[in-house]
């Protein structure tokens, strides 16, 4: 059940968030329980971590392949991104002399729930 509410998501998860999900599904489970899973499915490498620049860790299916995330400052929610806005390939030489390997990007914001809220 747990996979299930991660691949579901449409962005990486906090434990919590998975365990509301979870119990919203009629299932019951303890916050031990998610972590211990999400610990599992981990090893197994059935999802990763994302780690956002605030510090905190969330959770993802590890199928998704290069993707950004878009935060909310509103509802704190993390959407993923189906668009790469930096269009960086492997072995771009940018400013100063930097090759780009890999990048990770979380673009802040207001989601269009939160925007449509605003306009009521």
């Amino acid at each position: 059940m747990i996979l299930e509410v991660i691949a579901e998501s449409e962005g990486p998860l906090s434990v919590s968030q998975i365990l509301m999900r979870a119990k919203k599904k009629k299932v019951a489970l303890g916050i031990a329980t998610v972590y211990r899973t999400v610990n599992l499915l981990l090893d197994g490498k059935q999802i990763q971590s994302v780690i956002l620049p605030s510090g905190e860790t969330r959770y993802e299916s590890a199928d998704l392949g290069h993707h950004d995330h878009f935060q909310c400052r509103e509802c704190r929610n993390v959407f993923d991104l189906s668009v790469c806005p930096l269009h960086l390939a492997r072995g771009t030489i940018i400013p100063g002399g930097f090759i780009v390997e890999d990048h990770e990007m979380t673009l802040y914001g207001v989601c269009p729930k939160c925007a449509r809220k605003r306009k009521l």
